[in-house]
């Protein structure tokens, strides 16, 4: 999008705007452009400026759901930004390139480092989002297709067009790709049991904090979850599983294996706390968890795209100096 019109008072005094819709932005409800182009005001007063009127396509008046399309001028009233917005104006994300796994002018495939969200809010300024947007100043159009937890390391795909973006989204919800995690899990996991179908249920703990439990099959507020799990090496006192999920769930994965009572190895939030701390002794300071295979059809040619993120050198380190189990007698 490209400001036509705009004030150049400062921030105390906003002033109107107008601003012409790009071919990126084209297609978009109202409501999700302004939410988007509106950082830090609240969703309730962008829908309030929608009614009343105050906002304006074409010079007249349009709905939450109006399709806007390319070459469209949108009104923008005066609107404040909360101070929390305005502060991040004032102190944005630092620039910060990841390692790269595939680009081309649809999508970037990044490796995500642990310890990184992937974008901000829930007491996290800012993600990997953010810093990419920092460091690619020119870039039009960077959004996230998916999520990774933020102790999750691996594949984490950014879209760079809106068509990108939609169709990859599409895939994740029908289930066309193939994600696929190496997770090290505490005990010996039973070979047999390759298919967790266990419905999970998100909820909030009493000082806010987001967490998932499994349900029963008949509970009303439980979502259908399967995870599939592939032993590939017995070690001493450990499991690593390549585990595939064929639902996008919370806290999935770590919720399923905790539940067969194989958490996994570093988890702060289902784990074995005890063993975690003996395990920070020996070296693993991390969840050990990581998006290791994505595979998706690209979004403009449709050719079937596997990528690959090798284990990070720190639960590399741990795997290879952890003693293979003995075999069965």
């Amino acid at each position: 999008m490209k400001h036509i019109i705009g004030g150049n008072g400062p921030p105390a005094t906003p002033q109107v705007k107008w601003l012409e819709v790009d071919e990126e932005s084209a297609g978009q409800r109202l409501d999700n452009f302004l939410i988007r182009h509106l950082k830090g005001v609240p969703k309730t007063h962008v829908y309030r400026i929608i009614r009343s009127g105050e906002v304006r396509v074409n010079k007249g008046r349009a709905a939450a759901d109006t399709r806007i399309e390319t070459g469209d001028k949108v009104r923008l009233p005066p609107v404040r930004m909360s101070d929390k917005a305005a502060d991040k104006l004032e102190h944005p994300a630092p620039a910060r390139e990841f390692p790269i796994l595939l680009e081309d002018e649809h999508l970037i495939a990044v490796d995500k480092p642990a310890g990184v969200a992937v974008h901000g809010g829930s007491g996290v300024s800012f993600g990997v989002i953010e810093q990419l947007r920092q460091a690619r100043p020119a870039a039009k159009f960077l959004e996230l297709v998916h999520r990774l937890d933020r102790e999750t390391s691996g594949v984490l795909l950014v879209a760079k067009k809106r068509s990108a973006l939609t169709n990859l989204q599409d895939q994740f919800r029908e289930r066309e790709t193939g994600k696929t995690y190496l997770a090290l899990v505490n005990g010996a996991w039973p070979a047999s049991n390759k298919v967790i179908d266990v419905p999970l249920h998100k909820y909030l703990q009493a000082d806010g904090e987001r967490r998932v439990k499994v349900v029963g099959k008949d509970d009303p507020d439980g979502m259908r979850s399967i995870t599939l799990v592939k032993v590939a090496q017995r070690l001493a006192g450990f499991t690593l599983l390549e585990v595939t999920i064929k639902t996008g769930r919370t806290h999935q994965i770590r919720v399923h294996l905790a539940s067969q009572g194989h958490p996994i190895a570093g988890d702060d939030k289902y784990g074995d706390f005890d063993l975690n701390r003996a395990l920070q002794k020996q070296g693993l300071k991390r969840m050990f968890l990581h998006a290791w295979r994505l595979q998706f059809n690209h979004p403009a040619s449709g050719e079937r795209i596997e990528l690959m993120a090798p284990l990070p050198p720190e639960l590399k380190r741990f795997a290879d100096h952890a003693p293979a189990a003995p075999a069965p007698v």
